[in-house]
């Protein structure tokens, strides 16, 4: 397992991390005890988790993703992982945070309550990278970015980065602590796979220039690319059918990646993966990796056998015909797919 920096902190992390989304609802805390062991084995010491954990939201079982990651922690050398948390934000209609009481601001108050829960659940007295998991660009910048800055000084936090932001928000936050000399956000963590490659628009540039890195979620486009709903009978608790359940903005999310256009474009795919003889969803993460805007590549699983199905992505290196291939496939299906 290769390793890279997130930003120019001093997180050397391994290229594939884990997501902890899961954990909780659609899989159980021991499944989640043997994939945590198995990714560890398998070269992964960088884990991801938030505050408003499993998806999708209930209030009867948030926050157990970061329970059951901190029950196998305490079970491992703290120093030997790296561990990155998210507090909620507003939500912009995702969730509704059943955090705390109200709405979920991203105040100097909300961030000492999330950070203080965060490190009891882990279990840990320190959080290797802070996020904020939805941004608010009607708050001020310089409150939320001055409160994880005294984080950063009291040791609780060691670097923070920021989610779900747009080109904006991100050239905002770092111009803010640059000009009160506090500590900024190193990575982003955002929406990108060959089935939504809007990151490269705009924000691809800044993350070069400015030297913060990617951290892409998804990068399966939430199991469209495992080609798992192209089949008659999609699992009952894939991501996209769970969600056709819930909300209206939810919804709106199923049918934007699981549609005619995105479906056929994944046929490709998956035909494409089979002439290479890997799976698809490994396909997917290779090719996420790739980028040199990106430090570490976020996955998640249900299961052990969904784990050993990507982690050959590792090793898997894409030649310049292969990303050809797939630039000429989401050309032909250009975002958004709906």
């Amino acid at each position: 397992m290769k390793r890279r920096r997130i930003g120019r902190t001093s997180l050397v992390v391994s290229e594939i991390a884990l997501g902890t989304m899961t954990f909780g609802s659609t899989c159980s805390e021991s499944e989640a005890f043997r994939i945590l062991d198995r990714a560890v084995e398998a070269g992964i010491d960088f884990f991801d988790t938030a505050e408003i954990y499993p998806v999708p939201p209930d209030a009867s079982y948030v926050h157990r993703s970061e329970e059951i990651l901190g029950r196998w922690l305490v079970s491992r050398p703290r120093e030997s992982v790296f561990i990155a948390t998210k507090f909620c934000g507003p939500g912009h209609g995702w969730f509704v945070p059943p955090v705390r009481h109200g709405r979920t601001a991203i105040d100097r108050h909300h961030i000492r309550r999330a950070v203080e829960g965060s490190l009891r659940r882990l279990q840990t007295d320190y959080i290797d990278l802070y996020q904020t998991h939805w941004p608010d660009h009607d708050f001020p910048y310089e409150e939320t970015l001055e409160t994880l800055n005294d984080l950063i000084t009291e040791g609780l936090v060691r670097y923070i980065g920021c989610s779900n932001e747009n080109a904006w928000g991100l050239m905002k936050s770092l111009w803010v602590a640059d000009v009160h000399g506090w500590k900024r956000y190193e990575s982003i963590q955002n929406n990108f796979s060959i089935l939504n490659r809007r990151f490269e628009d705009e924000l691809a540039e800044i993350c070069r220039r400015e030297q913060v890195s990617l951290l892409p979620y998804s990068p399966m486009a939430g199991g469209v690319l495992t080609g798992k709903y192209n089949r008659p009978d999609p699992p009952a608790d894939a991501r996209f059918i769970q969600y056709r359940k819930l909300g209206e903005r939810q919804q709106a999310m199923a049918s934007r990646f699981v549609n005619e256009k995105s479906l056929a474009a994944t046929a490709e795919l998956v035909e494409l993966a089979g002439e290479l003889g890997v799976h698809p969803g490994a396909l997917a993460v290779a090719w996420s990796k790739q980028h040199d805007f990106v430090a570490s590549t976020i996955i998640g699983t249900n299961s052990l056998e969904q784990l050993e199905e990507i982690l050959p992505a590792a090793d898997l290196v894409l030649d310049e015909a292969v990303l050809k291939r797939i630039d000429a496939i989401t050309a032909r299906y250009p975002y958004p797919l709906g």
